[in-house]
């Protein structure tokens, strides 16, 4: 098992565990949303929360994947500082949350940043403190609901249940360069 260098190996594991360059694009206490545009490539606003909530860890995606729901394959950094949109961080998978949004299914892998003395030492979520957890589910579970949308939140899983999504989301990502993004909403 081999560290993930996203621009030519699909292994999405290490010898201890998922380590893998991941993408900012909300920063930790921020009440602001940012989507990569697909046909320019850069950022956008896409909204500012509708809730008095805000972003509990760098909440990101993980380069050249394709989630289930067209987008690049969600994922929630966890550091010490806020981090600035579009910065890699080098972070290990340490969970998964699955949440149904207007009926689909959206992944968000839970990962560390391995740079960060404060949480490198994490393996999986369960080794978090409990309260952690608990803002992460919560936070999705209230999110929107001030635009009067519901979201059904999952317990959070082992790194182990996150290795196949990560790994599906690679494939996606690849079969669809394969076949060209013209007409499938731009560039990833």
């Amino acid at each position: 098992m081999a560290d993930i260098m996203f621009a030519s190996l699909h292994s999405t594991r290490s010898d201890d565990a998922s380590v893998a360059r991941r993408n900012t694009r909300r920063p930790f206490g921020s009440s602001v949303k940012y989507e990569l545009d697909k046909s320019s490539g850069m950022i956008k606003l896409d909204r500012v929360l509708y809730s008095a909530v805000y972003y509990p860890a760098n909440y990101g995606f993980i380069p050249q994947t394709l989630a289930e729901d067209d987008d690049p394959l969600d994922v929630l950094v966890l550091c010490q500082e806020a981090v600035v949109p579009l910065t890699l961080i080098h972070a290990r998978t340490i969970g998964l949350m699955t949440m149904i949004d207007t009926g689909k299914k959206d992944h968000k892998i839970i990962a560390v940043a391995t740079q960060d003395p404060e949480f490198n030492t994490y393996r999986e979520a369960q080794e978090m403190p409990a309260h952690r957890s608990l803002m992460l589910r919560r936070f999705f579970q209230d999110y929107k609901q001030l635009e009067g949308k519901a979201v059904e939140v999952d317990e959070i899983q082992p790194a182990e249940k996150a290795y196949p999504i990560i790994t599906d989301a690679l494939e996606r990502y690849s079969e669809q360069r394969r076949k060209g993004f013209k007409g499938f909403g731009g560039t990833h």
